[in-house]
């Protein structure tokens, strides 16, 4: 837990406050709300986790569009209309590569993939989250990521896509 409150104390982990800082560091730097866009990949119906990360997302300044289930034509199509920073999509029921390759060829296909990062978060096997970097996913996210390093993660990564440094 990053932050243990009750009605007369709030105790706040050193992680979270380092996060508020970088975010502010960051915002200084790159003006803006970084637009992000979350679908469950696929007929998936587990949404607790996305759900979760999305909050911790809109509360870290982002501009979050949650667009429920996709397959990757529809969550490619929905995120070049709305010009998003990320792209992420959460998979639990074993379709992260069987629709994570067509997602990532869609965006390839439209030329939407250099400029936006793509992540992946969900439950797989350890050994296709470096399957799923070769596909061309920019930050795989699997349970116990907390959102402090969603959010950092995030930050460096669209920083990165726009050529741009944090440090």
């Amino acid at each position: 837990m990053e932050a243990a409150c009750t009605l007369v104390s709030c105790t706040i982990s050193e992680t979270f406050i380092q996060t508020r800082k970088y975010v502010r560091r960051y915002k200084e730097k790159m003006p803006g709300k970084i637009k992000v866009l979350l679908s469950k990949l696929g007929l998936d119906v587990h949404n607790r986790g996305i759900i979760t990360v999305a909050k911790g997302l809109s509360d870290a300044g982002m501009e979050v569009v949650y667009i429920g289930n996709a397959l990757p034509k529809e969550i490619i199509s929905s995120a070049i209309q709305e010009g998003v920073d990320v792209v992420g999509v959460s998979s639990l029921g074993g379709a992260h590569l069987t629709l994570g390759i067509p997602l990532i060829a869609e965006a390839k296909e439209k030329g939407f993939k250099d400029n936006v990062a793509f992540l992946m978060g969900g439950v797989f096997p350890p050994a296709d989250t470096l399957r799923l970097k070769d596909i061309g996913f920019d930050g795989i996210f699997t349970p116990g990521t907390t959102n402090n390093e969603i959010v950092s993660s995030i930050h460096e990564l669209v920083s990165s896509k726009a050529g741009r440094s944090d440090s």
